[in-house]
């Protein structure tokens, strides 16, 4: 993921608070930003079929104001990462949306020739919670793993360009996407064991 504001111009547009500054840093930011939104899109197939990309950013980008309210990011890295847990609830509560009980997904049928995956329009209740629960997590998990499982699992950026972007070797970044793997599950299993009603 290019990173193409520097650091002094980031702080620089975040401390004026202005509009024109804020218009200024989404329009330096919005090639970036949409990338974002379309690779993170990718990895929920069951939105991807009723919103499109520019949807979906427009309205995280109204979130990410809204964060940015109550968090400064130091550098393009946190900044990028803001964005990008803002866009990952944006999906969230459209998936929740589309496949609630009540959702239009739910209870649309899909024409079998259009080359839609209709899996998610067929999962139930149960599913689709325990898939709202898996990203819940993904949010819960320390900066360092969030960022991972960012890069690794809902880009799908090759280990190796991850590596370069955090400026690691590779070992590194194999053994933070372990750790993470490893937290989330624990997070899963805590979350699960939690909601089942004791005996």
């Amino acid at each position: 993921m290019p990173e193409d504001i520097q650091t002094t111009e980031l702080h620089d547009l975040l401390a004026r608070q202005d509009p024109a500054a804020r218009n200024e840093l989404f329009r330096r930011v919005g090639d970036n930003l949409e990338r974002l939104a379309r690779s993170l899109l990718h990895g929920f197939p069951s939105v991807r079929r009723w919103e499109g990309t520019g949807d979906i950013l427009q309205n995280a980008i109204i979130r990410l104001q809204r964060a940015l309210t109550a968090v400064t990011p130091t550098n393009p890295r946190q900044f990028f990462a803001l964005a990008a847990e803002q866009i990952r609830r944006e999906l969230l509560d459209l998936a929740r949306h589309y496949y609630g009980p009540c959702g239009l997904g739910a209870n649309h049928a899909s024409d079998p020739g259009s080359g839609f995956d209709a899996s998610a329009a067929q999962a139930g209740p149960v599913e689709l919670a325990e898939w709202c629960e898996f990203h819940e997590q993904v949010a819960k998990l320390p900066d360092e793993e969030r960022e991972i499982i960012g890069l690794l699992h809902y880009q799908e950026l090759p280990q190796a360009e991850v590596a370069e972007l955090l400026g690691v070797d590779i070992r590194t970044v194999q053994r933070r996407w372990q750790q993470a793997r490893f937290k989330l599950h624990t997070l899963m299993t805590r979350s699960i064991d939690q909601a089942v009603p004791p005996s």
